[in-house]
């Protein structure tokens, strides 16, 4: 049995055109596995660059929530399989041309380093914490000595998650509105905002909130070129695919994407953040709450819209 039929188990009802109820599973584990990308990337990476005391609440405190997300995601992806009890042969092969085998191996190796990193900066959020036996503190030591070489996988396997979100969507052939290469980036460049916008969040440093403010008007600027590009690309393809962008331009997914995501998720988060730029004082959970609710609705559209695509026969 392919892994694809595995991991999926009841995701052909996902993209079943006949089906009246949408599972939200799907959508929700990709939000979550992106959100988790974004913040394990940003911790990898300030953490490479040495500026960990810069940035505190990137490397130490916004990674706190990555493996309730990504257990949290995981469950939501086990509620829909028909086979659960055969998840694990997912782990027993290697597809380099499946996106689930990619997914299944990369989170396989983020969780349990988002577990470590979380552990080896504990004390950060309770001070007074030590651990009770010798072996475990001998351990801690063993992954605080090499800290920068998990850095670096954990940099590179965030970044595959945070594309693997959409590729998994993108490898559906069967449906034309998910049927571009486009999605795999826009998914990341998402997943690094909502990412960013929580670093916001939970950062008390001025400072560091204007950095990730810049960071996170940078990555809208991309994600609004990504999905220009991908309505370019779909109005100077084939009927089917330009039928697909109609119901974006027109159609009825018009309101729900273009407020709810690019409006909503996108231009008023960032004129808010031009404005915090601009010393005008915003209250940080405006925009950082509205980029994350941004990227939780551009997923689950692109999930049901992607249902409702389809070649003509």
């Amino acid at each position: 049995m392919r892994e694809e039929i595995i991991i999926s188990g009841r995701m052909n009802h996902l993209i079943d055109p006949q089906l009246n109820i949408w599972h939200w599973h799907i959508p929700f584990y990709l939000f979550l596995g992106g959100l988790a990308a974004g913040i394990l990337f940003f911790a990898a990476l300030y953490t490479i660059q040495g500026k960990e005391e810069k940035y505190p609440a990137a490397v130490r405190k916004a990674p706190f929530i990555t493996p309730i997300i990504l257990v949290a995601g995981l469950l939501a992806l086990m509620l829909d399989l028909n086979n659960k009890p055969y998840f694990w042969r997912l782990y027993t092969t290697i597809r380099l041309e499946s996106p689930m085998s990619w997914g299944a191996w990369t989170l396989m190796v983020v969780t349990p380093i988002s577990f470590i990193w979380c552990a080896l900066n504990i004390r950060d959020i309770f001070p007074s914490f030590d651990w009770k036996y010798r072996w475990i503190k001998e351990l801690e030591g063993f992954f605080i000595r090499h800290k920068i070489t998990m850095a670096w996988i954990l940099l590179v396997f965030s970044v595959i998650l945070g594309i693997y979100t959409g590729i998994l969507f993108s490898a559906f052939n069967s449906r034309p509105l998910w049927n571009t290469s486009i999605l795999g980036p826009l998914f990341l460049a998402s997943g690094l905002s909502t990412g960013a916008a929580y670093i916001m969040l939970v950062s008390k440093s001025h400072a560091e909130r204007i950095m990730f403010s810049k960071i996170d008007l940078v990555l809208i600027g991309i994600e609004l070129f990504l999905i220009i590009h991908m309505f370019m690309g779909f109005l100077a393809s084939t009927q089917v695919q330009i039928d697909a962008a109609a119901m974006f331009l027109g159609g009825p997914y018009t309101a729900p994407f273009w407020v709810l995501v690019v409006f909503l998720g996108m231009m008023v988060p960032a004129f808010l953040e031009v404005m915090e730029l601009k010393n005008i004082r915003i209250p940080v959970l405006i925009p950082g709450l509205l980029v994350i609710f941004g990227g939780l609705m551009f997923r689950f559209i692109i999930a049901y819209a992607g249902q409702a695509s389809r070649w003509l026969y």
